[in-house]
């Protein structure tokens, strides 16, 4: 499922926070929560703030000080009841409105059928495949703007987490397992991922970009590197599973057996992700 998290990453948005920038409708979304929630707490805040003011100058210390002595008193059934209801009715305002926002997010579009992303985490890089296209890349991706993209998550290395800040919130990439992570691009540009779990020594250089696109723009894209890049082999594919970095790399083709064919994870369908007829 995928996590809401507000960091502290920038990329492509001047002094602002990539998180509240967003670029896409899930980014967007989780940004409303984000607003929603600190706009309660904010609420929170103020009226313990107020109250503690009120306290202080209700109570204090002063002579002819007239505040009544009760040392009788145990309890108040108003005061226990305002206690107990204020705590559940904010929880009620952040809990509802969240748990129904993440599962909306975490569905394709009805009627729109996703460019599938098989994404693998590495040791200290990122390998991205595209099925349909039978293309691959490394630390980078071309995508076109206003698709809706079905990343499918997995790592050959230590556990990590894939996020692209402006796009969306993470989701794990975890050995043995295919999680999914849907995303989506409404405008054109440059988006800075990168893996927020540390993960080891090269953590910091598992970086990656998402190139937003024009549908023709990603079609042409994809032609140019199926004609001018080289095909990943077997032994190309165990070179990228050695430790160390890599630079931004294509490929015109892939051996299928770098990508796991069946799951024991959870996926959107149940299941790895099948073109409808």
């Amino acid at each position: 499922m995928t996590i809401v998290s507000f960091g502290l990453v920038t990329e492509g948005c001047g002094s602002q926070y990539a998180v509240l920038d967003p670029k896409g409708p899930v980014a967007r979304a989780e940004l409303h929560l984000i607003e929603s929630t600190s706009i309660y707490m904010g609420v929170v805040i103020l009226f313990v703030l107020v109250l503690f003011g009120i306290t202080v100058w209700r109570f204090r210390d002063r002579p002819g000080r007239g505040a009544p002595y009760r040392p009788e008193w145990e309890r108040s059934q108003w005061l226990e009841y305002v206690l107990f209801a204020v705590p559940v009715l904010i929880v009620a305002l952040i809990a509802v409105p969240t748990v129904q926002q993440t599962f909306a997010i975490d569905r394709l579009p009805p009627a729109k059928r996703p460019l599938v992303i098989d994404v693998t985490s590495l040791d200290y890089k990122w390998l991205f495949q595209l099925p349909k296209q039978g293309i691959a890349t490394v630390n980078y991706i071309d995508v076109p703007v206003g698709v809706p993209l079905l990343f499918e998550l997995t790592a050959n290395s230590p556990m990590n987490t894939f996020w692209v800040p402006q796009l969306g919130g993470m989701e794990f990439a975890m050995p043995g397992r295919v999680l999914p992570l849907y995303l989506q691009a409404d405008a054109a540009g440059v988006y800075r991922g990168d893996s927020a779990n540390f993960s080891g020594v090269g953590f910091a250089h598992m970086v990656f970009h998402v190139h937003a696109v024009a549908r023709q723009a990603f079609r042409g894209w994809v032609t140019r590197v199926r004609r001018g890049s080289p095909a990943l082999t077997l032994k190309g594919y165990r070179q990228l599973l050695a430790f160390g970095t890599s630079p931004p790399k294509s490929f015109s083709s892939y051996p299928s057996q770098t990508f796991p064919t069946a799951t024991h994870g959870f996926t959107l369908q149940g299941g790895m992700y099948k073109e409808p007829n």
